[in-house]
């Protein structure tokens, strides 16, 4: 496992990143990849850190496909990060609209447009059990319940930064991933996973997808921390969709893991 190939998961300046799409499709080249997704917020962060209506992600494919023609050697995707809104699984991009993507990623995030009342107060008692251990494991189970039902609601190609901010049971969202043929991400922006982490995910049959969540044109495609976890955890080659030793199939993953 010496590299990676694709990053699916880079933000522009659309929603929180701070470059262009041509910006990271010039350092996606500079890092090596063969493939690169542009993959913004969905509109329910706020702030301003998603996108600020679903229109938008019409101007990324338009960039998008100008960037194709002017750089054929790399494959660009367009993807979106959705946010999990409510407990239901409810995602922030309404499933008339996700067949524009070339990719979708989803993922719980604290700071977001509720679906509802009653998720909208988990969502505080989670930013809350950030401090408060206790409040943090009552909620496991309900933040369990949104992810599980999320993946089983949508077709999500990868679960990003699964646990970050918000505590869930990483077995049980594993099993359910493994299931459904959903990558769960191992996010070299954050340090919320362990070899542990990894390894239980593993045992539960997931697979993985290592990302840069960048935000910055200079971190797309990297990947060196999630590459060293999953030597450390022992996660095999085969396991790690975006490994150098990996074929693409495309233009949408498969919603099924191939053989091993």
């Amino acid at each position: 496992m010496q590299r990676i190939y694709a990053d699916y998961h880079t933000h522009t300046r659309h929603s929180h990143g701070q470059g262009t799409v041509e910006d990271n499709v010039r350092a996606a080249i500079d890092a090596g990849l063969h493939t690169v997704a542009i993959s913004d917020h969905g509109p329910a962060n706020l702030f301003g850190v998603g996108v600020r209506n679903l229109g938008v992600f019409q101007a990324i494919r338009q960039e998008i496909e100008s960037c194709q023609s002017k750089f054929p050697q790399i494959k660009l995707l367009l993807g979106v990060e959705a946010n999990i809104i409510g407990i239901d699984g409810t995602l922030d991009i309404p499933p008339e609209a996700l067949g524009q993507f070339d990719l979708i990623l989803a993922g719980l995030h604290p700071l977001v447009y509720p679906a509802d009342l009653i998720s909208g107060l988990a969502m505080v008692g989670n930013l809350m059990g950030r401090h408060w251990q206790y409040l943090s494991n009552r909620l496991r189970p309900w933040n369990t319940k949104a992810v599980i039902s999320a993946l089983t609601r949508y077709p999500i190609d990868i679960l990003t930064h699964p646990g970050l901010h918000m505590n869930i049971d990483t077995e049980k969202v594993a099993s359910v991933c493994a299931q459904v043929g959903t990558y769960m991400e191992i996010n070299t922006s954050h340090d919320h996973i362990s070899a542990d982490y990894l390894q239980i995910a593993f045992r539960a049959g997931t697979r993985f997808v290592i990302s840069s969540d960048a935000h910055t044109p200079s971190r797309v495609g990297d990947a060196a921390k999630g590459l060293k976890l999953a030597r450390l955890a022992k996660i095999p080659c085969f396991a790690i969709r975006n490994t150098a030793s990996r074929q693409e199939t495309w233009p949408r993953m498969e919603k099924r893991y191939e053989n091993d």
